[in-house]
């Protein structure tokens, strides 16, 4: 019975597409020229979920939640599944990769490119690579053996294996086929290869051409083979949109499938389960055909005489037979079946008798430098997916404890700021608000370029890598390098120190044996190196080896800046994804001392270090790997904030910001946009973009929100003023008059949005923030906008701005004259009291200011005691209170005006008041009163008048 074709669906735009299931079958995964891959539940989810990779993906292999592309920026990425989300860059070309492929475990990847190479990646640490050259034309294919003992790459090249069987071209683009070959599931035995009409089947170890696998059904030229995964059946795609299955044992076909519109089919793979194969072609559409024979792996003999069974036409002998014949044609005696050994089959030693394989382990050997290498063969698990699938055999269960709880983290390695990977051959050693440290290692040439930002610093060096560095800082003084040691040579640390008078501008220090550097900085006047000893070494910029101390974990970064070291560590392990850090902030100069102790480095959920430094103004910040940057806030107990988020400026979820420099006067994060990528390419030199500071603040969108965030930012920004000023640096005062201005005006604005709102309490919550001449503006607007209550608070406030401004200023003052002065007076109000015959001034520095009533009370208290002499205190109030509501407007305000001036004209005698003392008064309507009281006096006399004087 023929397969089924289900509905081709649109998939990609129109260009290369590729195609694969993932490890369960539940997931259909495609990658098209629109730089899309999409995650499909199933031929009939209408809604994908997409991953914007690149610019164009060309190639797609999924593993162990693990998603790797070939993208058109000459990158193979990698992301996690099903999430999708971004996990790194594994390698880089020089030229777009074509196609890239999971050995068998999952732990590493192959790639080939149109630049002649292939490599091979450690998915765990993309820094451990391997580069197979020999090829001299663009690699079409790889494909690992499922023992892990081969890797085949095929290309145009005469020295590929199987160059004969290609049409020779020099551009991908212009391939008359993919050639996508593909071993043959289990122990690998056979390897097709797409042969212009037919397959080629070769085998293993002797490479001889064992078989040919062709139909008169296929016209054109076979693009790309898969094997089922039981690895009887091999199916193929051609590039008129023909898919033929054959069964290899037969060598007969036993499926014939047309595309519907004749299109290539560029995609091709098999259900993990088997029984349905997914294809893609070069318009971008998505296809499936269901029913296709196939047999499953985890299947036990039974279950798979019952899917032969579909097949009886197809075959003359019965299901023994087949079984007998298809063990015997892949090497493995009827015995296998039940458990017993062959001691003739070469796999025997992988197949013990409990149906699993014997441990063998090996190492990628690097000085293999072949096309065809040989990689590491790993432990597997046979499933019998050689011919027709082994009886599973039970395994005694065994009850053992086991650990269920979070997974331990890989702990990040030790990186520099502003550098790309050190695999790479063209790389940037730092990029700073200094210059630039490129390092070439290739084939022609082995240097290290150094460019300055500002040329008047020093002109650009050109310096020969002998030594292997791959380390680099740059500062205004010098270039500290260093290498790692190697087995005959000791990790070496070099300085260029070209800002010294002397002639001798260069100095190197061997490390003790089997210590290496792993970070280094440099400051002002300093080096400092990280070792792998845990130690942090101290050298002065002329080579003088100064302090030396160890550090609590393995250091992963170090940065400087003027007197300050800051050092990232492993202050433990981290769970579930997180890194476990530790940062130290140490202050060098006449005073050492340790700003911060080792508290733990605040990195978003998930997340590792990525970047670390200080501002051009030197407040120390860091950036993650989810773009959020932090920098130091020194006046909330050196916390970190957050101050941006450069995912938030990112196009596509593949894109990120590389950070070369953080300015806090103008406001400026200066950073690489990478599409695609986490690093930029050193070739051509990449453009610097600014990006915005901007506070996680809720409601940014709304005007509260929006000022409220702008004025804590610059409330932040301007911090390291504070900083400069008490380290004796010399300071910007306009800037920082000009920040204050800022902060000021931004506080009146949110004043009166409050003030609109009806919300008085959050306004004296701004009036607190205010400086006392801006509360005296508040004051105001609170006045004519008719909010008395406010507006009497708001004096009360400014009252203990300016006492405590006063207070402020003249703390230090130890000789104080007995009298005050004028000028020590000036400034603060005067309120009269009449609690004796005699003139008495009251000075009520945290008293309450009088309101109009009072002063009108006080003016006219003596005439509403001559009407009515009888009257009692509350009595007079009363009186008082009925007469002041009878008052006109302005009869009130001519009667408060009054007694201001008066008050005025007292206080330019302030100068011959003197202390005095009076027992405390009780009042009904304000209760008991204490007061700091001042009566005239006599200059000369320096006391007190009584009341007939």
């Amino acid at each position: 019975m023929p397969a089924e074709r289900k509905a081709l669906r649109y998939g990609h735009s129109e260009g290369h597409t590729d195609v694969c299931f993932d490890d369960t079958g539940r997931y259909i995964v495609t990658c098209g020229s629109d730089g899309d891959v999409r995650i499909w539940e199933g031929l009939d989810d209408d809604d994908p979920k997409s991953i914007n990779v690149g610019e164009r993906a060309y190639s797609v292999a999924l593993k162990n939640g693990k998603l790797v592309t070939a993208v058109s920026n000459n990158t193979v990425q990698l992301h996690t599944f099903p999430e999708g989300d971004p996990d790194g860059i594994l390698t880089r070309f020089t030229t777009n990769a074509n196609h890239v492929t999971f050995n068998g475990d999952g732990s590493r990847v192959a790639a080939g490119s149109s630049d002649f190479m292939v490599k091979i990646v450690e998915v765990s640490d993309s820094s451990q690579q391997k580069t197979l050259r020999g090829h001299q034309a663009p690699i079409l294919s790889v494909a690992f053996d499922p023992k892990d003992e081969f890797l085949v790459g095929i290309s145009w090249s005469p020295y590929t294996l199987f160059w004969n069987v290609l049409q020779k071209s020099s551009d991908v683009s212009n391939a008359k086929s993919l050639c996508r070959l593909a071993w043959q599931p289990g122990f690998g035995k056979l390897l097709a290869v797409p042969a212009d009409k037919s397959v080629q089947l070769y085998e293993r170890n002797s490479w001889n051409n064992v078989s040919r696998l062709s139909d008169d059904f296929i016209a054109q030229p076979v693009n790309v083979v898969a094997w089922s995964p039981c690895g009887k059946f091999l199916a193929a795609a051609t590039i008129g949109g023909f898919i033929v299955v054959w069964d290899v044992d037969t060598k007969q076909c036993i499926e014939r499938q047309k595309h519907e519109k004749g299109y290539t089919v560029c995609g091709l793979s098999w259900h993990p389960s088997g029984g349905q194969i997914v294809y893609t072609d070069t318009e971008g559409c998505l296809g499936l055909l269901d029913g296709v024979a196939a047999s499953s792996p985890q299947h036990g003999s039974k279950n798979n005489e019952v899917a032969m069974g579909n097949y009886d036409d197809l075959f003359d002998e019965d299901d023994d037979g087949h079984l007998a014949e298809d063990l015997s044609e892949n090497g493995l005696a009827a015995n296998t079946v039940t458990g017993g050994g062959n001691e003739d089959d070469e796999d025997d030693d992988l197949m013990p008798s409990t149906g699993r394989p014997r441990n063998r382990g090996a190492f990628l050997d690097d000085d293999d430098d072949t096309s065809v290498g040989r990689a590491a063969l790993r432990n597997y698990e046979n499933d019998g997916r050689v011919g027709t699938p082994l009886p599973s055999v039970p395994c005694p269960a065994v009850s053992q404890p086991r650990y269920e709880g979070p997974m331990p983290t890989p702990p990040q390695k030790p990186f520099q700021p502003g550098s790309t990977p050190v695999h790479l051959m063209h790389r940037f050693l730092v990029w700073n608000s200094v210059g630039i440290v490129r390092g070439y290692n290739d084939e022609q040439d082995n240097a290290v370029d150094v460019e300055f930002h500002d040329t008047s610093v020093h002109h650009a060096m050109h310096l020969t890598n002998t030594l292997g560095h791959t380390m680099a800082d740059m500062s205004q003084e010098a270039v500290l390098l260093a290498c790692e040691g190697t087995d005959e040579l000791a990790s070496k640390i070099q300085c260029l120190h070209f800002s010294s008078w002397d002639t001798n501008k260069e100095w190197m220090v061997d490390l003790p044996k089997e210590e290496n550097a792993k970070a280094l900085c440099l400051g002002q006047g300093w080096a400092a190196v990280a070792t792998s000893a845990l130690l942090v070494r101290i050298f002065s910029i002329g080579g003088l080896q100064r302090e030396i101390f160890s550090l609590p974990g393995p250091a992963v970064c170090m940065a400087g800046h003027g007197q300050q070291l800051l050092i990232a560590y492993h202050r433990g392990t981290g769970f579930d994804g997180e890194q476990a850090l530790g940062v130290q902030l140490l202050q060098f100069g006449q005073k050492k001392r340790q700003v911060i102790h080792g508290e733990p480095l605040p990195l978003s959920q998930k997340s590792y270090l990525s970047w670390m430094g200080f501002s051009a103004e030197g407040t120390p910040c860091f950036v993650d790997s989810e773009g959020t940057v932090r920098m130091l806030n020194r006046s909330l107990g050196n916390t970190w904030t957050p101050v941006c988020s450069t995912r938030e400026s990112c196009k596509g979820t593949s894109d990120h910001y590389w950070v070369v420099g953080v300015h806090e006067n103008p406001q400026q994060l200066r950073c690489i946009p990478c599409k695609g990528s986490r690093f930029p390419p050193t070739l051509p030199r990449p453009a610097v973009a600014i990006l915005p500071f901007k506070l996680p603040f809720c409601q940014t969108a709304t005007e509260k929100g929006h000022m409220e965030e702008q004025y804590w930012r610059s409330l932040l920004f301007q911090n390291h003023l504070d900083f400069l000023s008490s380290s004796g640096y010399e300071i910007d005062e306009e800037a920082r008059s000009k920040g204050q201005k800022e902060q000021q005006e931004l506080l009146m604005k949110m004043f009166a949005l409050s003030c609109k709102l009806e919300r008085e309490l959050r306004c004296m919550e701004l009036a607190e923030l205010m400086t006392h001449s801006v509360v005296t503006l508040a004051i105001r607007y609170a006045t004519r906008s008719h909010r008395m209550a406010l507006a009497q608070r708001l004096g009360e406030l400014a009252l203990e701005k300016a006492t405590a401004q006063h207070e402020e200023d003249h703390e230090d003052d130890e000789e104080q004259s007995e009298l005050p002065s004028t000028r020590q007076m000036s400034g603060l109000p005067l309120y009269i009291q009449y609690f004796s015959p005699a003139l008495h001034l009251s000075v009520p520095f945290s008293s309450r200011p009088k309101t109009g009533f009072q002063l009108w009370l006080e003016e006219n208290r003596k005439r509403i005691l001559a009407d009515k002499p009888d009257l009692d205190e509350t009595d007079i109030i009363k009186e008082a209170m009925s007469l002041f509501r009878a008052l006109s407007a302005e009869d009130r305000l001519v009667g408060v005006h009054t007694a201001c001036q008066w008050r005025a004209q007292l206080s330019e005698f302030s100068h011959r008041l003197v202390p005095c003392s009076i027992p405390e008064r009780k009042h009904q309507s304000l209760g008991t009163t204490t007061t700091h009281i001042w009566a005239p006096c006599d200059p000369a006399l320096k006391r007190p008048l009584s009341g007939e004087e």
